[in-house]
């Protein structure tokens, strides 16, 4: 078992321009400082799909509509705390900020300081719910093992029902790997990059077996305490709103269809609530990284996110949306009319005849318009006015649909014209892709609370800090 009576940062003897060797105690405040920023990187961090109930004497709660979202222009959650339990690692991953070459401030939370950090800001209001994360300290089985003992805390000692996600740390004792199962709502277990080959060349000291072993394990218990649950009405829930995992995008030469073809295999094989794509900051120096002058592929990971979108719930194949001939997405265009302009052999489609799952396939018509559209033509024949009190985007689905077999109005039908004009449509990016403004800055718990005359930034995360 670990020794929770440690409460001093952890140092790495031998870095540049750490103090020397030497014991000394580090405030609150001052981890949280630096947890909270090296957490911003990892972007796995929804809460969707379980329904926690506190009883009479808990606090919090998880039921699926009970947790309050908030998300950065480019789709990141930051409603929950969201801090490394440390960030002194012992990999060196090339891409990684906090590799143990990095000459960077490190700290370590004991578990008690996370339950006060996260009871504190919970009886503020200030979050829903813990994405907790780590460095891997020491070993896999430490970091696991501080892991637990913070979940133990929370749940059994301050009775915190509500949303909580960790991570799972590859090469973990897979006992250990359980009993934060029956704890966490969620887990992840990190791909990293998409491929094996990248993985050994970017981090070395990871591999892809010991990576899959968790999410197998994670797997493997969901399916188990479902059944269980079956039998007997009490069994603790193991991990009930699923495993999820992440990959980073442009830090290695992968195309866009050898991606998804990984997340499809994932999804599978693995049962996947989500995968995320996180676009590839170039923050270290490094001759096996990219230089990217032209700042992270924000606009392909927002393009990843849609075909994922598309696989998921739109019966969509990898195979269907790309192939060795043309293995990336047009960036001009969303996933599913690029799909669209290249397979005009299938439209159009006419909207009062189609099934349910041709309809999906329409641009402009989503999952809510497909249905409404299902049960509205039972009583009469639809034109296009009915289309859009329905909800559907005509400025894209009027080049692929025909209602009682006429269209809105005379196309020319080839794929450069129809092409041409989508791209005048335009969509709506995230922020920071209109305005060409690429910023990576995580929301903070702090940025839109007013603290009576704080100096700077710091003073201000110190007068929340020191009042819990």
């Amino acid at each position: 078992m670990v020794d929770l009576t440690e409460k001093r940062i952890l140092l790495s003897p031998g870095r540049a321009g750490l103090l020397e060797h030497k014991e000394r105690r580090m405030s609150v405040q001052d981890k949280l400082g630096i947890l909270a920023d090296a957490a911003k990187y990892d972007v796995a961090c929804t809460s969707s799909g379980v329904d926690r109930k506190n009883g009479k004497s808990g606090m919090g709660n998880a039921s699926a509509c009970g947790i309050c979202h908030s998300f950065a222009g480019d789709g990141r959650c930051i409603s929950l705390l969201k801090i490394l339990l440390s960030n002194d690692c012992v990999f060196d991953c090339k891409y990684c900020i906090n590799r143990v070459s990095n000459d960077v401030p490190r700290a370590t939370f004991t578990p008690e300081e996370i339950c006060e950090l996260m009871m504190g800001f919970y009886r503020r209001n200030y979050i829903e719910g813990l994405f907790l994360s780590s460095g891997v300290v020491k070993n896999p089985d430490y970091t696991m093992e501080l892991i637990c003992q913070t979940l133990h805390l929370l749940r059994d000692i301050h009775h915190f029902y509500g949303y909580i996600h960790v991570k799972a740390i590859p090469g973990a004792d897979p006992v250990l790997i359980e009993r934060a199962g029956y704890y966490a709502d969620r887990m992840s277990c990190n791909l990293e990059l998409p491929t094996a080959g990248s993985l050994t060349k970017l981090a070395p000291q990871k591999s892809r077996k010991k990576i899959l072993t968790p999410m197998r394990q994670i797997q493997n218990g969901i399916v188990s305490n479902k059944n269980e649950m079956v039998i007997y009405k009490h069994t603790p829930r193991f991990v009930p709103a699923g495993q999820s995992t992440q990959m980073i995008i442009g830090a290695t030469p992968e195309t866009d269809y050898e991606i998804i073809q990984v997340s499809e295999s994932l999804y599978d094989r693995f049962s996947l609530k989500r995968v995320f794509y996180s676009a590839y900051i170039s923050i270290n120096q490094d001759a096996d990284l990219p230089a990217l002058p032209q700042g992270p592929p924000m606009l392909r990971e927002h393009r990843l996110y849609q075909a994922d979108w598309l696989l998921r719930f739109y019966g969509f194949k990898a195979a269907e949306l790309l192939d060795d001939q043309r293995p990336n997405f047009n960036t001009l265009l969303d996933p599913k009319c690029d799909w669209a302009v290249r397979h005009l052999e299938t439209f159009p489609v006419e909207i009062n005849r189609a099934d349910y799952y041709t309809l999906l396939r329409v641009p402009g018509i989503g999952v809510n318009s497909a249905q409404r559209i299902c049960k509205a033509r039972k009583f009469s024949n639809l034109d296009f006015n009915d289309l859009k009190k329905i909800g559907v985007v005509l400025k894209r689905a009027l080049y692929f649909i025909t209602c009682s077999g006429r269209m809105m109005y005379p196309i020319r039908w080839n794929e450069d014209y129809i092409t041409r004009n989508l791209v005048d449509v335009g969509e709506r990016l995230p922020a920071e892709v209109r305005a060409g403004q690429m910023t990576y800055k995580q929301l903070s718990l702090f940025d839109d609370f007013h603290v009576t005359a704080p100096s700077g930034p710091a003073d201000g995360l110190m007068a929340l800090t020191g009042q819990l």
